[in-house]
């Protein structure tokens, strides 16, 4: 039988803050409107997920939020003086509970990517697509040699990373295959790509692209298709279950069904409900469902993680790097 991984994760929105401006996004709010995450809910959160089982906390947050001007006043007013030093305070939390951190919090500068890499065992940043896409015209963070030089840089220090692309935003099919070479190319120079995501476009109301048609489970799956031919084997192609048939995407060549939730809504898409693991094992008879990590097994395998969370992965691994089944997780911070 194929085998679908999947994690179980919280998903936990740092700030909503965002210096783009994405034709298609629900999560951004201007300020005024923005909150950043307050500890109490963030512990909330993770004592929930550590007692459903879940192995990730997913810290997302907007792009660069101190770009945005009144941002500071807000972080004053909040009670903190550097959002990453904050971000760095709820991941340790994370670890406390024996979640795992990974991080997408946009495009990062190198002093903040490194040091918020100790403290996530993965992190991630969606390329999209290398296109020049009106959805993107305010959004100076979705340049795509910006996003490129971001995933570069993590390659570099051998951070396991997530990435995808947004199909059905205006990109076309050349521009998908060029996404797609783009990120085979990364993977060759640096061995850090431990998925690609092929998300499908999912109108939002009251966005500027609301009355957009969205991508259909046909497209997707061609894309998917296109992604499977060109990306190297070892990279595995995740599609949402939430925004697309699993059994179809599987079969043209998806292979992991990404975080999934019992607990916190996708942040991203909150109207599109996670269906649950006992309904996916139901309707994906013919294929093996196995959890795993927010770090891929192979990087587990070859010690690609920091002596931060050294401790916690090897606790909650197995002996092929995958979620450990036996309930014998034994594990104590040691500092």
């Amino acid at each position: 039988m194929r085998v679908l991984t999947y994690s179980k994760n919280i998903f936990i929105p740092v700030t909503d803050l965002c210096r783009n401006r994405c034709g298609y996004c629900s999560f951004r709010r201007d300020l005024g409107r923005a909150r950043i995450i307050k500890r109490s809910q963030a512990q909330s959160l993770m004592e929930r997920g550590a007692k459903a089982g879940c192995t990730e906390a997913l810290f997302s947050m907007g792009e660069s939020p101190w770009e945005v001007p009144g941002f500071s006043k807000m972080a004053r007013d909040f009670g903190i003086s550097d959002l990453m030093e904050y971000l760095v305070e709820l991941c340790e939390a994370a670890l406390e509970m024996g979640l795992l951190p990974h991080t997408n919090a946009g495009v990062l500068r190198q002093d903040h990517l490194e040091l918020l890499a100790p403290y996530n065992a993965s992190m991630g940043l969606m390329l999209e697509t290398t296109a020049g896409v009106l959805a993107h015209a305010g959004s100076p963070g979705k340049a795509p040699e910006v996003r490129i030089d971001f995933m570069a840089r993590a390659g570099k220090m051998k951070i396991p990373f997530t990435t995808g692309l947004l199909i059905g935003i205006g990109e076309g099919w050349p521009y998908r295959l060029h996404s797609l070479k783009a990120l085979a190319d990364l993977h060759r120079t640096y061995g850090h790509l431990q998925e690609v995501i092929i998300q499908p476009f999912d109108p939002k109301p009251g966005t500027p692209m609301a009355g957009r048609p969205g991508v259909g489970d046909a497209e997707t799956a061609e894309v998917i298709r296109l992604a499977r031919s060109i990306l190297p084997v070892e990279v595995a192609i995740q599609s949402p279950p939430n925004l697309a048939d699993p059994e179809t995407m599987a079969r043209v060549g998806a292979n992991d069904l990404g975080g999934i939730s019992s607990i916190t809504p996708d942040g991203i898409n909150p109207d599109r409900p996670w269906p649950d693991i006992a309904q996916l094992k139901d309707q994906l008879k013919g294929y093996s469902l196995r959890e795993r990590l927010p770090i891929y097994p192979r990087y587990v395998l070859v010690g690609w993680y920091s002596r931060r969370v050294a401790g916690l992965i090897e606790a909650l691994a197995d002996e092929d790097g995958y979620k450990r089944t036996d309930g014998a997780v034994s594990w104590k911070r040691s500092g």
